[in-house]
């Protein structure tokens, strides 16, 4: 990576922080070069509006996302045992999220939308249908499992997962998103695969 990648990593690193912690449409790009200590002129070197921040900020969480997700499969676990891991990447993820990010890119940065529903049709979608498929060869899923209709019904939760008129004031999303998780592992669990869930919760808890 070159000195030019590097400060536009760092600015996207940056962005990205400011948007988790304050929402998207919220902030301007004068308090992005104020939070990030640059010059405004600075950011506009790299991105030509804040429109093309963003998207380029969703970009790279992706990649980042994508490099965590890699990791969690390259340990070769079992389905349940991976799940577990890349929840917890997930939940690592959504503990300080503002609440209106997922509405502001839904309503004001369809590009960047695009592009994060892209990523869920095609990378997410491929995870999931993998894990399924390995979980039921593992024998800790069951064997009628539709995959591409849990598939679908994953996905489509992804953004039910944000909206916040669904659930009680007051939850964290990294709350909402375990119970779904939760939810999602006993919809596929075989009897074997139940009874590793229940195992493998209670050693979570005692850690």
């Amino acid at each position: 990576m070159n000195k030019m990648d590097e400060k536009f990593e760092t600015i996207l690193m940056g962005a990205l922080k400011v948007f988790m912690t304050y929402g998207i449409r919220s902030v301007t790009m004068d308090d992005l070069a104020k939070h990030m200590g640059i010059s405004k002129k600075t950011l506009y070197r790299y991105v030509t509006d804040k429109n093309d921040l963003v998207i380029k900020g969703i970009e790279y969480h992706q990649q980042l996302e994508m490099c965590a997700l890699e990791a969690c499969v390259s340990k070769n676990l079992n389905a349940i045992d991976e799940n577990f891991e890349i929840s917890k990447v997930i939940v690592d993820q959504l503990q300080n999220i503002h609440p209106s990010v997922m509405f502001d890119l839904e309503k004001y940065y369809p590009e960047a939308m695009a592009t994060f529903d892209q990523y869920k049709k095609t990378v997410v979608k491929h995870w999931v249908e993998d894990n399924m498929r390995r979980g039921i060869e593992e024998g800790l899923y069951r064997k009628d499992l539709n995959i591409p209709v849990l598939t679908g019904m994953y996905l489509a939760r992804i953004n039910d997962f944000f909206n916040a008129d669904l659930f009680p004031k007051g939850v964290s999303f990294s709350d909402i998103y375990l119970e779904i998780f939760r939810y999602h592992i006993r919809g596929l669990a075989s009897e074997k695969g139940v009874k590793y869930l229940q195992d493998k919760v209670k050693k979570e808890l005692s850690n």
